[in-house]
C-alpha cells in the first residue's frame, strides 16, 4: 500500500495543495465538456453541421481553459509570467462561442432552450473562473463577473431572443459565474498562501540556528573581548619598558600576560563546555521548537519522568537529540518526527542483537515493538500514523543492577544521502566513551529512518524505579 500511496506521502504540504488544485482543474474541465460540450453536438439534429462546429469550439474553448488555469497557477506562485495572451484568446473565444449559440437559438427557434442555457453558460462560467486566476485583486474579479453576466443579457438583447431567453441564459450564466469566479480568486490566494507559510516557516528554522550562533558568539565575544584587549595592552607596555631597558618590569608584565591569557583559556573551556553539555530536557524542548518552526510534527515521549540521569548521560544524548534534529533538517523532507527517552532496566547487556536478544540473551524490543523472547516488554510503544513508525520500546525489568538510557528518534522523508556523515561517527565517539552505542539507518523501504542511542547507567544515579510503566510520557 505505501508503494501506491507513496507519491502522495513523499510530498510536502504545500506540494499536496498544489497537486490537488491542479488536479481539480483538470477535473473541473472534463465537467465542463459534459456540461458545454456535449449539449452542443446534441444541437447537431437540428441545426446540422453547425452544431458539430459548435461542439469543436466548445471542446477547443475547454481544453485552452484548462491550459490557462494551469499557466495561471504557476504566475500566482512567481513562476512564470502572466499569460496574458492566451487568456486574450480564451475571452474572445467565450465571447465568440456564446453569440454563436444564440445566433442558432435565434436562427432554429425549435432548438431546446435548455441546451443552449447550458452550452451558454458552461461558456461564460468556465471562461471567467480561468480569467479570475489571472488577476490578484477582488475588484478585477469583481468587475469580470459582472461584465460576464451583463453581456450575456446585453448579447440575447441585441440578437433579438425573446424575454424568457434572456432571463433564463442571464440566470444560468450569473450563477455560474458567480461561482466559479471566486472560486478561482480563492484558489489562486490559499495556493499562494500556503507556499509562502512553508518558506515563512524555514526561514524561522534557519533564524533558530542562526540566533543560537549568534548566542554562542557573543558568550565568546564576552569572554575574550576585555581579556584580548587587556593582553594586547600589557604586551604594547612590556615591550615599550624592555626598550627603556625596564626588563624587572617587563618579565613582570609579561607574567601577567600569561596569567590573564591562561585564565582565558579556563573561561573559553567553561563556555564551550557548557555549549556542550546541554541539558537533555532543554534539547528535546528545543527540537520540538525547531522542527515545528520547519513544518515537521514532533512527539516527544518522555518516559521514567522522575528518574534523574547522570551529568555525562545527559550531556551525550543532549548531543544525539542536537545533531539528530540538524540532520531531519537538512537530509531529509520529513513532515513526521518522533522522539523517544525512555530507562531500559536490562541495561547495558540488553542490547539487541540480530536474533531478537540481548548481548545476555534477555528478550528485547524489536524495531517494531514486539518482545522477542519469554519475557514481557515494559513500555514498548507504537507508532501510528503515515511517517511515524513503531517507537523501539524498552526492555524487561529483571531487577539487575544498572541499566541504560535508551534515546530513539525517527522520521520520515528520509533521503539517502541523510544516513551518514561526520556528525554521526563524532557521536559514536562521545557515546562510546561512556560504553554507549549508536544504531543509524533506514527503518524501512518507505523513506523512515531510526538513530538509537544507549548510555549505561549506574543503578544507584536513578531515583525512581526503572521497571516502573511506561505512559507518563509528554507528547
Amino acid at each position: 500500500m505505501a508503494r501506491l500511496t507513496g507519491w502522495w506521502t513523499r510530498r510536502s504540504n504545500p506540494e499536496k495543495v498544489e497537486l490537488y488544485t491542479r488536479w481539480t482543474y483538470h477535473g473541473l474541465a472534463g465537467v465542463a465538456v459534459f456540461v458545454g460540450a456535449l449539449p452542443a453536438l446534441a444541437t447537431a439534429s437540428v441545426v446540422g453541421p453547425a452544431g458539430g462546429w459548435l461542439f469543436l469550439a466548445v471542446l477547443l474553448h475547454t481544453v485552452l481553459v484548462a491550459v490557462l488555469c494551469s499557466r495561471a497557477l504557476s504566475w500566482q506562485l512567481g513562476r512564470r509570467d502572466r499569460p496574458n495572451r492566451l487568456a486574450a484568446v480564451v475571452a474572445a473565444l467565450t465571447v465568440g462561442g456564446c453569440l454563436a449559440t444564440l445566433l442558432l437559438r435565434r436562427r432554429w427557434p425549435d432548438l431546446d432552450l435548455q441546451m443552449t442555457m447550458y452550452v451558454v453558460s458552461g461558456l461564460v462560467s468556465w471562461g471567467v473562473g480561468a480569467l479570475a486566476l489571472c488577476t490578484t485583486r477582488v475588484r478585477h474579479m469583481m468587475g469580470l463577473s459582472v461584465a460576464a453576466v451583463a453581456g450575456v443579457a446585453v448579447g440575447t438583447v441585441l440578437v433579438g431572443l425573446p424575454v424568457t431567453d434572456t432571463v433564463t441564459h442571464t440566470f444560468t450564466a450569473g450563477f455560474g459565474t458567480l461561482v466559479f469566479a471566486p472560486t478561482s480568486g480563492f484558489s489562486g490566494w490559499l495556493l499562494r498562501a500556503v507556499w509562502e507559510l512553508d518558506a515563512a516557516h524555514r526561514i524561522q528554522a534557519r533564524l533558530a540556528v542562526a540566533e543560537e550562533r549568534l548566542r554562542f558568539a557573543r558568550d565568546l565575544h564576552d569572554v575574550m573581548g576585555r581579556n584580548l584587549s587587556v593582553i594586547a595592552l600589557k604586551s604594547e607596555l612590556a615591550a615599550q619598558l624592555s626598550r627603556r631597558g625596564a626588563a624587572d618590569r617587563a618579565v613582570a608584565e609579561m607574567g601577567e600576560v600569561q596569567r590573564i591569557a591562561r585564565e582565558s583559556q579556563r573561561e573559553v573551556r567553561e563556555v564551550v563546555r557548557g555549549y556542550r553539555e546541554a541539558d537533555l530536557h532543554t534539547e528535546l524542548e528545543g527540537a520540538r521548537g525547531v522542527l515545528a518552526a520547519a513544518g515537521i510534527r514532533c512527539r516527544v515521549d518522555l518516559r521514567d519522568a522522575d528518574a534523574e540521569l547522570p551529568a555525562a548521560a545527559q550531556s551525550a544524548l543532549a548531543w544525539v537529540v542536537r545533531e539528530a534534529t540538524t540532520n531531519v533538517l537538512r537530509h531529509s523532507d520529513a513532515r513526521h518526527c518522533r522522539v523517544t527517552v525512555a530507562i531500559d532496566a536490562a541495561g547495558g547487556p540488553g542490547a539487541a542483537r540480530g536474533d531478537g536478544t540481548g548481548r545476555d540473551g534477555r528478550a528485547v524490543a524489536t524495531p517494531g515493538g514486539e518482545a522477542v523472547g519469554a519475557a514481557p516488554v515494559t513500555g514498548a510503544a507504537s507508532g501510528g500514523g503515515a511517517g511515524s513508525a513503531s517507537v523501539v520500546g524498552v526492555g524487561p525489568a529483571s531487577g539487575t543492577d544498572g541499566g541504560e538510557v535508551v534515546l530513539v528518534i525517527e522520521n520520515d522523508g528520509a533521503r539517502p544521502a541523510g544516513s551518514g556523515g561526520s556528525g554521526l561517527a563524532g557521536l559514536r565517539e562521545r557515546l562510546a566513551a561512556l560504553g554507549g552505542v549508536l544504531d543509524a539507518g533506514p527503518a524501512d523501504a518507505n523513506g523512515r529512518f531510526r538513530l538509537t542511542a544507549r548510555v549505561p547507567l549506574d543503578g544507584g544515579d536513578l531515583r525512581s524505579a526503572a521497571a516502573e510503566p511506561a505512559g507518563r510520557g509528554r507528547s
